[in-house]
C-alpha cells in the first residue's frame, strides 16, 4: 500500500508547543477546542476553530503551536 494513504502506524500524545516538531501525518482531538497547525516548521500556524472531540483531522502537523490552541488530549498520527 502506498505510505501516503496507508493508515496511521504509531501514535503519541501531544503537548502543544510554538516550536517543537511533531511531524504528524493527521491529528486526533480528544477535547472540544481550537488547534493552531504549522504545516511546515516555516510557515505561520492556521487555527482550526471549534474542532470537536473525537475527530481526526487528516492534516500534516509539522508543529501543533500552543498559541491558539485550546483543544486538549491531542494525539499525533504517523
Amino acid at each position: 500500500m502506498d505510505a501516503s494513504i496507508a493508515p496511521a502506524s504509531r501514535a503519541a500524545v501531544v503537548t502543544p508547543n510554538d516550536t517543537a516538531i511533531v511531524g504528524a501525518r493527521a491529528l486526533y482531538i480528544g477535547t472540544t477546542g481550537d488547534v493552531a497547525i504549522a504545516p511546515r516548521r516555516d510557515m505561520d500556524p492556521a487555527i482550526f476553530r471549534n474542532v470537536p472531540a473525537g475527530m481526526i483531522l487528516p492534516v500534516h502537523a509539522a508543529i501543533v503551536a500552543l498559541t491558539g490552541t485550546t483543544a486538549s488530549n491531542i494525539v499525533a498520527l504517523f
